[in-house]
């Protein structure tokens, strides 16, 4: 418990309620690295991507994620996939949604309760539109994203922005269509980048492919492809952080586990419950690795 307060102490969080315009950045960003460990593939040439024919995913899929802090439980996170119910010009369409909330200890001090949602293309994994309903403390906000990939555009409530390539995404879909990708060429110490909308603009993330690897999970002992996206030093991340990310080497490609230091302590990121799944979990297929 010491550890859990030192923390909350080093990033400024004041155990009270907070004001509409007083969320804590870095306690901000710790609870976002949930989420962008997800996208732990999101990462790409500066051309188009290649990608599979068909999904790795399927309607009915359900992962469930937890988040750790040292060994206290921090946040909970669940993901779905489901036919869209909104219409596109594609009518083979998928809702993609995911929830997270901050649980155990790190509720008492700060409360998060977060649904982001993106619609996509069911033959290119493109996205059509992406929304946020962001409840943190007492500050709310929702946001939307649609996307327009013929000319690289991307709009939301603050305009309209540009992107370097036609594969663009937000951070949801981004990780749906990484579970997608032809990794066929990709070598131990490749580095590629994708472009993905975030905070009003749009952003490259850098993924670097370490090998494959076995790790135990709760849900049994499994082959994974290891990779280490890109942080950036500053209050959260030491200078020398890195963040190691294992995904399944099977027919469905879900990351299992992440992990990275922080300043004080560090963070894990497990997969705890996986149903719906289109492959058995383990089973290899013609594209693993």
């Amino acid at each position: 418990m010491a550890n859990h307060v030192q923390l909350f102490r080093y990033l400024n969080v004041k155990v009270k309620p907070l004001a509409a315009n007083d969320v804590n950045p870095s306690m901000k960003k710790l609870y976002a690295l949930f989420f962008i460990t997800l996208s732990y593939l999101s990462a790409a040439y500066a051309q188009n991507l290649p990608y599979l024919p068909d999904p790795t995913y399927k309607e009915g899929e359900k992962l469930t994620y937890k988040l750790r802090y040292g060994v206290i439980s921090a946040a909970t996170g669940t993901l779905k996939v489901e036919k869209s119910k909104l219409r596109f010009s594609n009518p083979n369409a998928y809702h993609l949604s995911a929830f997270g909330q901050t649980s155990g200890a790190f509720s008492v001090f700060y409360t998060v309760k977060n649904q982001y949602d993106s619609y996509v293309d069911g033959d290119n994994y493109l996205p059509y539109l992406y929304t946020e309903d962001i409840h943190e403390g007492s500050y709310t906000r929702k946001e939307y994203a649609t996307f327009d990939h013929r000319n690289k555009k991307v709009s939301g409530k603050k305009g309209t922005f540009t992107s370097p390539t036609s594969q663009f995404f937000d951070l949801l879909s981004a990780y749906y269509f990484s579970r997608n990708l032809d990794l066929s060429s990709l070598k131990k110490g490749d580095t590629f980048k994708i472009s993905y909308f975030l905070n009003d603009e749009v952003s490259q993330l850098g993924i670097k492919y370490i090998g494959i690897e076995k790790i135990k999970t709760s849900l049994g002992t499994l082959e994974c492809i290891k990779l280490s996206p890109e942080i950036k030093s500053g209050r959260i991340f030491k200078k020398d952080s890195q963040l190691f990310l294992w995904v399944t080497n099977d027919g469905n490609r879900i990351p299992v586990k992440a992990q990275v230091e922080i300043i004080i302590g560090s963070v894990t990121m497990e997969l705890t419950q996986a149903s719906g799944l289109k492959h058995k979990l383990g089973q290899r297929v013609s594209y693993s690795k």
